[in-house]
């Protein structure tokens, strides 16, 4: 959403309409925020908790940003077609429509094994993996000597992805 103002009621209604589009079940999502009033407010606060929504907040006066969102504003501004200032902000809507669609429908991710985000959301990734291994397969049987240690694999995708990964050792599986 792009908005003049940020507000509790923009918050809300964003939040609502994301979660009944996307089809989000109850104790499927859990939103990470900052502490500002928006994300703070009552109103958010009581409908994702009718909605199951868990919600997290950074700690008061420590940056700790949630890196998803810091590399998808990096990406954004990285955009060769970036301009320094926006006319309006129905410049900046048409802006961001393009570049959203450009990012979750084109752009390749290599923490999702290069698909893009809508592939994966959508459940497309399962036949595209199967046409990168078939290429692949072509690849080896054409030119075996290219490949020294093995057969050619595409990427996996990751079962899950993390900001802070709980160590991988016994205690942490009892906390």
């Amino acid at each position: 959403m792009i908005a003049d103002r940020e507000s509790a009621f923009l918050a809300e209604k964003l939040l609502a309409d994301t979660i009944i589009k996307q089809n989000v079940d109850r104790d499927q999502l859990t939103i990470h925020a900052d502490n500002g009033s928006s994300m703070a407010s009552k109103p958010v606060a009581f409908l994702l908790a009718d909605l199951g929504v868990t919600k997290t907040h950074s700690r008061p006066h420590v940056s700790n940003d949630n890196p998803f969102s810091e590399a998808h504003f990096k990406t954004l501004k990285y955009r060769p077609d970036f301009p320094d200032r926006f006319g309006s902000i129905e410049d900046a809507r048409a802006f961001c429509q393009r570049f959203f669609g450009w990012y979750n429908q084109i752009h390749r991710h290599c923490g999702i094994a290069y698909y893009p985000p809508a592939h994966v959301h959508y459940g497309q990734h399962e036949t595209i993996h199967a046409a990168r291994a078939d290429v692949l397969a072509a690849a080896y049987v054409r030119n075996p000597q290219r490949f020294v240690r093995k057969h050619p694999q595409p990427p996996v995708l990751p079962a899950a992805a993390w900001i802070n990964k709980p160590a991988d050792n016994e205690d942490s599986e009892n906390t």
